[in-house]
């Protein structure tokens, strides 16, 4: 169940479904998803609240240690740190591509860069996921 058409199955009832992230890549390298961000997302002024491109970056992670696990194992975040460096509009599709710094047995770390269209940098987020034995 590692092809793109499953996982993004897999997250259309959970909360990166709710959201509206969708994945446009994912192999054990890298992943890649957009989000439009929606008014629902967002904090005052009409710009992304900072949670939201947290809990995007954090889906990235996820999918992308996903896509490493050994069979019967699962994981889960144990640590994340986000650098905002702009704000993102109503409306502006932003793009995650994250890839990983480390990728062991016990934990995997990765880095998520949230950009516009046009390249615009909006965040930069690194997380440790705990890779958890079946």
């Amino acid at each position: 169940m590692n092809d793109l058409e499953s996982i993004q199955e897999l997250l259309r009832p959970l909360f990166p479904g709710l959201m509206g992230v969708r994945l446009v890549e994912a192999t054990a390298e890298k992943v890649i998803a957009t989000l439009l961000i929606r008014p629902d997302l967002c904090t005052t002024g009409n710009s992304v609240h900072g949670g939201a491109l947290m809990a995007f970056a954090d889906t990235l992670g996820a999918v992308a240690t996903f896509m490493n696990l050994p069979q019967g194992a699962s994981t889960t975040t144990i640590e994340s740190k986000t650098n905002f460096v702009g704000a993102a509009a109503v409306g502006t599709t932003v793009t995650g591509e994250c890839t990983a710094f480390h990728r062991g047995r016990t934990t995997m770390v990765w880095q998520t860069l949230i950009k516009s269209e046009s390249g615009k940098l909006f965040a930069v987020v690194s997380q440790t996921q705990l890779v958890i034995a079946g």
